[in-house]
């Protein structure tokens, strides 16, 4: 049965990449949840998907001119009524052993060379015994072969944006177990070659009705939606067929 991973939480209705949104996404009842990792000025991971806090919180500047005290002041709801942080790792992985969860960690390092950011994130996910329930992702595909060779036992994602021609041998051979497509790159059939080939596909961002029905259809093995909630309800119609 096709996996909801909910995209930056449950952001369709809660402030993204908080951990409001994580608890709202477990709560819905997501498989998992896709969040976004960068580094401060004094080498905290924290949770948020730009580069500068501009867009989701109320503060300015770059993610890495912050010290993580400087960073945890600002509200990262700052469209809602409750003031939230923005979540350091560690706070989302301590959370994680209370549940069940898969979590994508996708590394933010594609613009900005965040140095030893990798090193930091398999220590951490190592630290609460969480390989099994983790995927490192990037559009930084250096970054991901380079996270496999520490630590082989976490599972490896490239994210797409375009097309890729036999994504599956492109896989295998940077050693990742999963792919993150741009959920209007791939074809049907092109998706089907590549989980029989072995290889998970968990497409992003699937937030129409039309192409969650798509995804159920073919029982792709993951979609990341900002809507866990819409997904689950379309996903019970497929979960009766035989």
């Amino acid at each position: 049965m096709t996996q909801i991973f909910a995209h930056r939480g449950y952001s369709a209705s809660f402030a993204e990449n908080t951990m409001g949104a994580f608890y709202e996404a477990e709560k819905a009842g997501a498989d998992g949840i896709e969040l976004d990792v960068q580094l401060t000025k004094d080498g905290e991971i924290v949770v948020i998907h730009d580069e500068k806090v501009d867009r989701t919180t109320s503060g300015t500047g770059f993610v890495k001119d912050f010290l993580f005290k400087e960073i945890r002041n600002l509200n990262a709801n700052h469209k809602g009524l409750k003031k939230e942080p923005i979540p350091s790792l560690i706070e989302v992985l301590e959370w994680m052993r209370t549940n069940k969860l898969v979590c994508n960690i996708e590394l933010k390092n594609g613009l900005i060379p965040y140095e030893g950011m990798e090193e930091k994130v398999v220590q951490l996910v190592r630290r609460y015994g969480l390989a099994d329930r983790i995927i490192i992702s990037s559009f930084n595909h250096y970054s991901i072969v380079y996270s496999y060779r520490i630590a082989p036992e976490i599972e490896t994602a490239p994210l797409f944006i375009e097309g890729i021609y036999m994504p599956w041998i492109y896989s295998q051979s940077i050693r990742a177990r999963g792919i993150h497509p741009k959920h209007s790159s791939m074809s049907d059939n092109i998706i089907m070659n590549t989980m029989d080939n072995g290889i998970a596909v968990r497409p992003y961002t699937v937030n129409k009705d039309v192409d969650m029905h798509r995804f159920f259809n073919i029982n792709c093995t993951a979609i990341i939606t900002d809507d866990p909630v819409k997904a689950l309800r379309i996903r019970k119609q497929y979960e009766k067929r035989p």
